[in-house]
């Protein structure tokens, strides 16, 4: 032993010495570093985070100091660090703030955050709304021609966040002088900016100011002195009588108003004009949209995928509609099947099925959804799905068949910890969106990226949330929520889940939802 010992240090030696002459080239991992989670103290509702993008935008209360912002959450990706740490400090957000979030590689973040101030000012017999212009900081009022406008009486004014601004002189509801523009100075958070009013007279009392049309429904807007009632007539391009607008459908606020017009025909040029009184606006031609069909909205065509994986459309057919089962069937079989309980006797529908796939105790919950778009691949025992299908109609409701059977949630993920025992909701729901492309959902943790309804990019939503059991089909109908009726839809959505938090591997196992028979309707 005692002759061996000079050998074995000799081959440290020699590995030693040939060790630190070896390169180590071999690449660190590329690990995608997110923020996890992020909130400020003063938020409207929560923060939007777009782990494609890599940028969070915040949404903020009109009191909240934007200049001053103090976070309270604010998580990365595990072993990621974040430079700065927002837990530390306040931020001035008025412009975006970049963080850099490292691990290997370092990935650069945007934090913005959006603040509506509700800001108002209407004088006593103006004409249409009043003209806001935050960026510019004026505010311009249209009178009568015949009106004196040394002395117009306010009737409502708000410049700046409720209950923290001051105005400088202080204007207030009453009779002021505005035969030249008028300057005031407006304070909130210590920072003062000055804003300018200007009124100006027109000779136009009533003007149609823009109409939108919908595939049987058209929307116009109009302005009027604010002391009249205002309202609209329509007709058919090639028609000559003039049809009036009934009254109930036309609301109005101060001198602006706005009507829908229902029951028109698709695809179809009418002639709409706003009146009040005896005065007339001018005439704004439009042609109404087109109707459409939602794509295999009656679930009635299938394929079996490497004999585990059902597909809700025909095989050699173009897809419209996609499930979670290529995620569930790599623990198990598929949670969302063609099924012959229907609610008219006839052809297939879906049936979507809350399961824990897995072997014994080591899986997961899989909640039954079927969608509007296609399943890109499995991350981990995750997901990463395409969202949304081009669209450019815009539909009034949503209308199918759905039956649903609840179960106590038996599986939570931490952030729903505490529904441990309740019962499971079912969930569908439909949007209309300006996206440019498919949205990326993923729903592993450490880069979770959903559906957000309140995204800036959503211009219609409307959902139906149901807990409880049904002995037979029921037909519903979702109505649409408009943002905008000017804009434009590029995509639609549509999503159906047996539970309501699946996508957090949170629900009830035996929880099963059945849906058929798919349709928009155009009309109200």
């Amino acid at each position: 032993m005692s002759i061996a010992k000079p050998h074995i240090s000799l081959l440290i030696f020699i590995v030693l010495l040939f060790s630190g002459c070896i390169k180590n080239d071999l690449p660190y991992p590329k690990i995608r570093q997110v923020i996890t989670s992020i909130s400020a103290d003063g938020e409207s509702r929560e923060a939007l985070i777009d782990s494609t993008n890599f940028s969070v935008t915040l949404y903020l209360e009109e009191t909240t100091n934007i200049a001053a912002l103090r976070f309270n959450q604010f998580t990365v990706s595990d072993g990621g660090e974040a430079d700065p740490d927002l837990l530390e400090g306040t931020y001035d957000l008025s412009k975006p703030l970049v963080v850099n979030v490292s691990r290997y590689q370092t990935y650069q973040w945007l934090i913005r955050a959006e603040q509506e101030i509700k800001r108002y000012f209407n004088i006593e017999g103006q004409i249409g709304e009043t003209t806001i212009d935050a960026i510019g900081r004026r505010i311009i009022v249209s009178v009568p021609e015949n009106v004196d406008i040394s002395r117009l009486n306010i009737t409502t004014i708000k410049l700046g966040p409720a209950g923290i601004t001051t105005l400088t002189p202080a204007i207030t509801v009453g009779e002021y002088d505005f035969s030249r523009p008028v300057r005031v100075d407006v304070t909130a958070h210590g920072v003062t900016d000055e804003w300018t009013i200007y009124v100006e007279k027109t000779e136009l009392l009533v003007a149609t100011d823009n109409v939108d049309a919908w595939s049987q429904v058209v929307w116009a807007y109009g302005s009027c002195p604010s002391d009249m009632r205002g309202g609209f007539q329509y007709r058919k391009a090639d028609e000559s009588t003039w049809q009036d607008v009934p009254s109930n459908l036309v609301t109005q606020t101060e001198g602006a108003f706005s009507c829908y017009i229902p029951h028109l025909t698709p695809l179809t040029e009418y002639v709409v004009r706003a009146k009040a009184g005896n005065d007339l606006g001018n005439e704004v031609h439009v042609t109404t949209q087109g109707t459409s069909l939602i794509p295999d909205g009656d679930f009635d065509q299938w394929w079996l995928k490497n004999d585990k994986i059902w597909c809700p459309w025909n095989e050699n057919g173009e897809q419209y509609w996609d499930t979670g089962n290529t995620g569930a069937a790599t623990l198990g079989q598929s949670n969302v099947v063609p099924t012959d309980h229907t609610p008219t006797g006839s052809g297939q529908a879906a049936e979507l099925n809350t399961k824990f796939v897995g072997i014994g105790i080591i899986g997961k919950l899989a909640a039954g959804s079927i969608y509007t778009g296609s399943f890109k691949k499995v991350d981990g025992t995750n997901g990463i799905l395409d969202f949304g299908r081009p669209w450019t109609l815009c539909p009034t409701k949503l209308k199918g068949y759905y039956q649903y059977k609840t179960a106590d949630i038996s599986h939570a993920s931490s952030e729903y910890k505490d529904l441990i025992g309740r019962p499971d909701s079912c969930h569908i729901y439909v949007a209309l969106t300006d996206w440019t492309a498919p949205y990326e959902i993923r729903t592993n943790p450490n880069n979770r990226q959903l559906f957000d309804k309140n995204s800036p990019s959503v211009i219609a939503y409307g959902e139906l949330i149901y807990s409880g059991t049904m002995d037979d089909y029921q037909e519903f109908e979702i109505i649409l929520k408009y943002r905008s009726t000017s804009r434009v839809p590029s995509y639609m959505q549509i999503t159906c889940a047996a539970s309501k938090y699946g996508d957090f591997f949170t629900g009830g196992v035996g929880a099963v939802l059945y849906v058929d028979q798919f349709s928009f309707d155009y009309d109200y």
